[in-house]
């Protein structure tokens, strides 16, 4: 019996996904440039990287990535050009050109993570004593590649998420017909006529299992599909900068989510 290869946890930008992220990033000073000393980028990125993975605060961030204050003030004018949200499209294109984003059977589902700060796009958790979270509303492919992606405070219910979710996939999805039709899978909280209404208009095929009915017993017409989304919340779990928020700004937190998103790509592009 053969076994996938398996990367190992990735604490260092790899030459391959440099040779990607670097032309995104524009001119970079040159060392010995009077002034400041200066951080190489990559350098930067791996700092990036380690608080993404760590969760620690940005001046906790160790010495030999620079000073925190060199990696925040990076990655912020970063974010604002919107290197993360292009280096997310960048590798799903890649994914789509090498594998094939595999569109006949999607997954939506949201996870709630701590959001202690507050801020924008949080709310009271009703699952965690009324903390203070945010939410996550995602939805893959069939092998858990991630297409798209809404942040909601943690006391916006799914249904309310659920239509933009799946018009904020990044790329555009090939058109529906009778010989290459999309389902779309979800859990009881999507069970509302609205929703399916919405998606079924966007050329879905759902399957939602209803609410106040007890699971089938029955057979299945078809494998399992929704587990591909739960185990992409896991694996974004693992970062666990997204796993407690601390950003208070959405577009920050939303970048790391975006970063998380891209790596997850390369590593299925390179398992192939």
């Amino acid at each position: 019996m053969t076994t996938k290869p398996t990367l190992p946890t990735i604490w260092h930008i790899p030459d391959e996904l440099w040779k990607k992220i670097k032309p995104l990033l524009g001119k970079e000073k040159k060392q010995g440039t009077p002034g400041r000393p200066v951080v190489p980028y990559r350098t930067v990125f791996d700092g990036i990287l380690y608080l993404l993975r760590t969760g620690a605060q940005w001046k906790h961030a160790p010495t030999e990535f620079g000073s925190g204050s060199t990696l925040h003030r990076r990655f912020q004018q970063w974010r604002r050009r919107g290197v993360f949200t292009r280096l997310w499209r960048l590798l799903l294109r890649e994914y789509s050109d090498k594998r094939g984003i595999l569109w006949l059977w999607q997954a939506i589902d949201s996870a709630a993570t701590k959001a202690p700060l507050g801020s924008e796009k949080t709310g009271k958790n009703p699952t965690d004593r009324a903390k203070l979270g945010t939410k996550r509303h995602v939805v893959c492919d069939q092998r858990g590649a991630p297409l798209g992606l809404v942040v909601t405070g943690a006391n916006r219910h799914d249904k309310k998420a659920a239509l933009a979710t799946v018009d904020a996939i990044m790329v555009g999805r090939p058109a529906v017909s009778d010989e290459s039709e999309q389902h779309l899978c979800g859990d009881k909280g999507y069970d509302y006529d609205d929703v399916r209404e919405g998606l079924a208009e966007r050329g879905y095929t759902v399957h939602i299992p209803q609410r106040g009915t007890p699971p089938s017993t029955g057979e299945r017409t078809h494998e399992p599909k929704r587990w591909v989304v739960e185990r992409l919340h896991s694996w974004l779990n693992r970062y666990r900068r997204l796993l407690v928020r601390w950003e208070k700004r959405e577009k920050n937190y939303i970048a790391l989510i975006y970063f998380a998103f891209a790596l997850q790509l390369y590593r299925l592009i390179v398992l192939g």
